[in-house]
């Protein structure tokens, strides 16, 4: 089994599990040292836990209670690979309470949590603006609503909270050129992560990496535009710690690479036709 750590926060951590096990490799016991949801994304295995067994397919989901011992098999076919969500005690309390969701063994593939477990694999290569964070809360509380009966009730923010999500994005513009997380954001404002993503997201209309990406682009378009700095500083000046990143991420929220978007700022009007060409009225 390799583990590869996407992210490691202090409520949430993310990883990529690639197993290449087969039928004529010896099952042994596991167990869980965190609450936890794994999508699996390719392959299957069998599953014993707490007396019960299961089959899990490509969109089957296993679910970790800390403690809880689990066995894994691959009797029919080699290998699988999961994306992991793993939350702190305080995290999961906060979603489920005191529910006994996480010792559901396996859930059979269900659309509603299929497309965000796929989101969360593009989110993992960068080919989304959301954070990986955000998406493993938003797949564990739609997992709970599912699993619990309980449906999310509409967020109202009251003005109290309102101030809270303008000064938090008022901060993490200010900082965007920083690593800012989920955690850190959330800390900023004195509610949990959990809260902190709806809060913001009611608030303000975009989630808090969603800002915190915007921001920086803006920030590089300005520095684009007004000097002659190479992309690769620029790129590092706003927060990026990956150059294709920036420019794949520049290029999805222009239309045009920085260095078009830097062309087209110094009159170079073939640039600014083509988009213009294109960009929706209305």
């Amino acid at each position: 089994m390799a583990a590869t750590a996407l992210l490691q926060g202090e409520s949430i951590s993310v990883y990529d599990y690639r197993c290449t096990a087969g039928p004529a490799d010896a099952p042994f016991a596991e167990r869980h040292s965190k609450f936890s949801l794994a999508y699996v994304h390719t392959g299957s295995f069998g599953l014993h836990t707490r007396g019960k067994a299961y089959d899990l397919v490509a969109g089957s989901i296993l679910t970790g209670h800390p403690g809880d011992e689990y066995t894994c098999t691959h009797d029919h076919a080699f290998g699988d690979r999961c994306l992991s969500f793993h939350l702190s005690p305080e995290l999961a309390e906060t979603i489920a309470g005191r529910a006994e969701v996480w010792r559901a063994g396996a859930i059979a593939p269900l659309p509603e949590l299929m497309v965000l477990g796929e989101l969360g694999q593009t989110t993992a290569v960068g080919n989304t603006d959301l954070g990986l964070d955000e998406v493993g809360l938003a797949f564990t509380a739609r997992f709970v609503e599912i699993v619990s009966g309980r449906k999310a009730t509409p967020h109202r923010a009251a003005p109290r909270d309102r101030r809270r999500a303008v000064d938090a994005a008022l901060w993490m513009d200010a900082c965007s050129h920083e690593p800012i997380d989920l955690d850190r954001a959330a800390g900023q404002a004195g509610v949990s992560p959990f809260h902190f993503l709806r809060l913001f997201k009611s608030v303000v209309g975009v989630t808090p990496h969603q800002y915190v990406v915007r921001s920086r682009i803006r920030h590089a378009a300005r520095l684009l535009a007004d000097g002659d700095r190479a992309v690769t500083d620029v790129a590092l000046e706003v927060g990026f710690a990956d150059l294709s990143n920036f420019v794949r991420t520049f290029h999805r929220a222009a239309g045009v690479s920085p260095g078009g978007f830097r062309r087209a700022s110094r009159g170079d009007r073939a640039i600014l036709q083509a988009r213009l060409a294109v960009a929706p009225l209305g």
